[in-house]
């Protein structure tokens, strides 16, 4: 049995004329990757591996990273934290390949990453939270009290514009 991914056909007998779009082309200059096309020239697809995104937030309490890192186990990841300077690496294990299993698609990555992050001073570094669950990493890195926003209260004049007769 062989698995073949195939692209839907166009109708017989239309033909679409294909409009000359510069915000089309200019996204597609934007999205193509001349290393990519070299790995596809050398037999590979990926030579990035495993690169997990995060996304990231400003509370008025905190700074807050989520990753998604399906498949990596917690004594897989490390969190250091240099300075300002937050660091966030680790691995995703490939599985055992069998020599007799034939595979009709191999698209997960696998691998080691490495991200860095630099944070705006004020962060309390003894205070960092991480944890994994559920495939999502969370990690907590708390500002300290001074640097938090503060309401500051507004003196006006005085009611009933007394002030303003005088």
């Amino acid at each position: 049995m062989a698995i073949i991914r195939r692209q839907p056909e166009p109708e017989r007998g239309i033909t679409r004329a294909r409009t000359w779009d510069p915000l089309d082309m200019m996204q597609e200059l934007m999205r193509w990757d001349p290393f990519r096309e070299m790995s596809r020239r050398l037999g590979r697809d990926d030579l990035t591996g495993f690169v997990p995104t995060f996304d990231v937030k400003e509370t008025k309490e905190a700074y807050i990273f989520k990753a998604d890192l399906p498949g990596v186990k917690e004594g897989d990841v490390e969190l250091s934290m240099t300075s300002n300077r937050l660091t966030i690496s680790g691995q995703r294990q490939e599985e055992k390949k069998d020599e007799g299993d034939q595979y009709y698609a191999y698209e997960r990555s696998y691998g080691s990453f490495s991200r860095s992050f630099t944070l705006p001073e004020g962060v309390d570094v003894d205070q960092i939270r991480a944890e994994l669950k559920d495939g999502v990493l969370n990690v907590v890195v708390p500002k300290r009290p001074e640097v938090q926003p503060k309401k500051i209260p507004l003196k006006g004049s005085e009611k009933g514009g007394e002030k303003a007769k005088a």
